[in-house]
């Protein structure tokens, strides 16, 4: 096997990124093998990104192992390569991919097509590296990347990496069948090449305690280069019926606040602020004492979730004395009606006391998120959200807040392991009408509004419900743009309607079916009935 052995150096690209860093794990090529891992999007936003410091982390604590990191905009002669050493991705034993959005899977591709890979699996033999991934989207549903990659590691890194790396360290050199025979044999790997009987558990961490989660690598050329961050707690409890934390992340985990407070501690060696990370911060049970302590650290917080019913007086004060600047709710939906669809579980009297509460503080902006095209959703419910946002404005004015408010508006889209994973997507002349009523009315207002494009949402609603039926139009991909993917379903005469526009009978075999989240097809059923009825 060329990869494994080598006694070469280290070539240090220097400068660039990678002078710009602190942290960064450098380790002899000699002996060792060696993994990219590959975030396809920009350094910008990959870094800041804890699967990706986690994962690096844990290959690196490994000392048979060496891993470097690879980035859509990292390149050398227009072709990617590894930021610690400036090598090619052919130089390499392991590609593993961490995917984040589907819409990233265009990346995947050019990825590959610019490391002059095969992009086909079954192209591919021992002289190739072996090509796997990870990551929420590909755990939901890696049927539309099944046909380009060996293997797909289904839940989370921790549990899975320890009994991944004996099977890479002691049969990477073997045939590419027995290699992937052996990798089938993994809890929480998928190999589509081999046929199972059974779905494919999704793994994950019993114990959040027991291992670090946090910014392993530190540089301001990054989206959240000023903070250090460390993920709080994992998963969600709440059940929202359109989202897929629920399954994906499931159970609830929290880590210790002597935990956090430790690692916190150790970061502000670092930077002065610290980043709370996880889907719903304020739902700890212990976030008064978190709060407190990086206070009493006098430590600048960040925090990325806030459950609206769950921010007390305390906790606001708490976030107030951070030096907290932006705060981050997430209302949905503007009616009562549709905030029951969804089972969001608040109501508007949660969302202006809240506002009430927050104006008596110097917080900055406020953003709130909202989603277009829900399932029943008509007119009324997108004036709705105006009403909701401009009596917010109005509490806070009354209170002489100088908040900003900035709304979200995203459409719909239909995630596996959802309640709502049968439902079709709005329609674009829809979801234009209502971002259309949104428009006319709040940017007058002095409120910004930032919107997500329907076109790229119904894109991306493709890949989400997609199977290994889109791979012939993902390779034919020449540039990731509208432009170009009409071009390509003009080509293929996909049934989009299928994947988007339809509901779909719940006794259909889903293309994710070879996936075991660990949720009942009944209880998602029946938690379908109870928000949009049979």
């Amino acid at each position: 096997m060329k990869y494994f052995g080598k006694k070469q150096g280290v070539k240090s690209r220097g400068g660039g990124r990678f002078a710009n860093e602190e942290d960064a794990i450098v380790k002899d090529w000699g002996g060792r093998l060696p993994i990219a891992l590959i975030y396809p999007n920009t350094y910008h936003l990959g870094m800041s990104n804890l699967g990706v410091h986690s994962v690096y982390h844990l290959f690196n604590d490994n000392a048979r192992f060496l891993c470097e990191r690879v980035f859509l905009d990292t390149t050398e002669k227009n072709a990617p390569a590894a930021i610690e050493s400036g090598r090619p991705l052919s130089d390499f034993a392991v590609l593993a991919f961490s995917i984040s959005y589907e819409l990233d899977y265009f990346n995947v591709i050019k990825i590959l097509k610019d490391a002059h890979i095969p992009l086909l699996a079954a192209e591919r033999d021992e002289s190739q590296p072996l090509i796997i991934a990870g990551g929420p989207c590909v755990t939901a549903n890696p049927m539309p990347l099944s046909r380009f990659f060996d293997a797909f590691c289904i839940g989370e890194a921790e549990p899975i990496i320890p009994h991944l790396a004996p099977v890479l360290q002691h049969e990477i050199q073997s045939p590419r069948p027995a290699l992937l025979k052996a990798l089938a044999g993994v809890p929480g790997v998928f190999v589509p090449q081999m046929a199972s009987t059974t779905p494919v558990a999704r793994q994950w961490a019993k114990d959040l305690n027991a291992f670090e989660t946090k910014s392993v690598i530190l540089t301001e050329q990054t989206e959240l280069g000023e903070s250090f961050l460390i993920e709080a707690e994992r998963g969600c409890p709440r059940g929202c019926r359109f989202c897929m934390v629920s399954s994906t992340y499931a159970p609830i985990r929290f880590r210790d606040a002597d935990n956090v407070l430790k690692q916190s501690w150790e970061g502000l060696h670092h930077r002065r602020r610290i980043g709370l990370v996880g889907p719903t911060v304020t739902d700890h049970p212990q976030i008064g004492e978190i709060l407190a302590g990086l206070n009493k650290m006098n430590a600048e917080i960040a925090i990325s979730s806030l459950r609206i019913d769950a921010l007390s007086e305390s906790i606001i004060n708490e976030l107030a004395k951070g030096r907290v600047q932006t705060i981050t709710i997430a209302p949905e939906a503007g009616s009562q009606r549709l905030r029951e669809v969804i089972n969001k579980g608040i109501n508007e009297d949660d969302i202006l006391s809240l506002a009430d509460r927050l104006a008596a503080h110097r917080f900055s902006q406020l953003k709130m998120y909202f989603i277009i095209g829900l399932p029943t959703e008509t007119g009324k419910d997108a004036e709705e959200i105006v009403r909701l946002v401009l009596a917010v404005k109005e509490r806070l004015e009354k209170k002489q807040s100088n908040m900003r408010i900035a709304v979200n508006a995203a459409p719909f889209i239909p995630k596996p392991s959802t309640p709502f994973q049968w439902l079709p997507m709005a329609s674009q002349e829809t979801l234009a009408a209502q971002l259309g009523i949104l428009k006319t009315n709040l940017p007058l207002k002095g409120i910004k509004l930032n919107e997500e494009s329907p076109a790229w949402s119904q894109v991306q609603a493709v890949l989400s419900r997609g199977d290994e039926k889109l791979a012939p139009m993902l390779m034919e991909m020449q540039e990731v743009s509208l432009a170009e993917w009409k071009r390509v379903v003009e080509l293929h005469k996909p049934d989009i309607d299928h994947y988007v526009n339809r509901k779909w009978d719940t006794k259909e075999k889903l293309p994710w079916s070879v996936i075991d989240s660990g949720m009942k097809e009944e209880h998602l059923c029946k938690e379908m009935e109870r928000g949009v009825g049979g």
